[in-house]
């Protein structure tokens, strides 16, 4: 019967040991480098067509090793639903996104490196399954652009 009381006693202290362990504690959502990469990028796409503007929200999920956001081409207006693969290196990483129009038509596939407030690499369209047209595409991160999102802070009360 003594195990069985102490099992008991052991098991009714454990909350409170354990809830101990987190008071205070603050682990952020978002990495470094997340916080330095999330945001709006903008520049030039130089193709078959010439010269066309793009801007880029990403964001950047280090942790899953992926990467989301919308790229426009300011020249038609028209907008595109990225989502792919984010693998980190020494200086930032490599994106590899698909484009989708309306959410389910696969429309161009970007193959990019992301260092430090640069995107840089080819966008290609894709017709019938297949790449096509290539366009060397340079983005730069705009100072105080769109934001990604970011978790609201929560403030900590002063008094219970």
């Amino acid at each position: 019967m003594r195990p069985v009381r102490a099992f008991a006693a052991a098991l009714l202290l454990l909350p409170p040991v354990l809830s101990g362990c987190a008071f205070g504690a603050y682990i952020s959502p978002l990495t470094p480098l997340e916080r330095a990469v999330n945001g709006t990028y903008e520049g030039i796409g130089v193709g078959g067509t010439g010269r066309v503007p793009y801007r880029l929200t990403l964001t950047v999920q280090e942790r899953e090793g992926r990467a989301t956001g919308v790229i426009t081409n300011l020249e038609s207006r028209k907008a595109y639903a990225a989502s792919g693969t984010f693998k980190r290196s020494a200086t930032g990483g490599a994106l590899e996104l698909g484009l989708f129009e309306n959410g389910d038509k696969h429309r161009g596939n970007l193959h990019a490196t992301l260092n430090g407030t640069k995107v840089s690499g080819v966008l290609r369209t894709v017709l019938l399954g297949r790449e096509l047209l290539g366009y060397t595409i340079e983005l730069s991160q705009v100072p105080g652009g769109i934001p990604a999102t970011t978790p609201a802070a929560v403030p900590v009360p002063t008094s219970p």
